[in-house]
């Protein structure tokens, strides 16, 4: 009897509850670090990674939510398409690279201002992640970024 319990409790337990998914998209200037961000979030390696030129789609789990991230490519060439990729979104990560040079920054800026006054997305919950925090150039939490 114990081994029927045993059994049952091992093949019949069903599958396990759904978690739910939020579609997110992380936009930042080339170079910010957005491809690395999601590599390291689904535990992939980060050997030759290259900067994305259009967008990717990855699906980041959690314990409690799975993430559904649009990155979007940061070169000039792509920037201008960004708003195309907005419907739907829940969420928005903006990835900036804390070491890069005042006229990057001052880039990113505009691109992040501009994106908060978008109509899809300046009530969305916005996530702005310094990265590049490892540099020696690194700006730090408490100097100001202008952002």
């Amino acid at each position: 009897i114990e081994s029927v319990k045993c059994f049952r409790a091992l093949c019949c337990k069903g599958p396990p509850p759904p978690r739910p998914e939020y579609d997110v998209v992380c936009i930042g200037l080339t170079g910010a670090g957005k491809t690395s961000l999601l590599s390291r979030l689904c535990s992939e390696g980060s050997d030759g990674i290259v900067p994305t030129t259009g967008f990717s789609i990855k699906a980041v789990p959690f314990p409690n939510a799975i993430l559904n991230v649009k990155e979007l490519g940061g070169a000039d060439n792509i920037k201008k398409y960004w708003s195309r990729y907005y419907q739907g979104s829940q969420g928005v990560v903006f990835v900036l690279d804390s070491a890069s040079s005042d006229e990057d920054l001052e880039a990113a800026r505009n691109e992040l201002h501009s994106a908060l006054q978008h109509p899809q997305l300046c009530t969305l919950p916005f996530l702005i992640l310094a990265n590049h925090q490892d540099k020696p150039a690194a700006r730090t939490p408490n100097q100001d970024m202008n952002v």
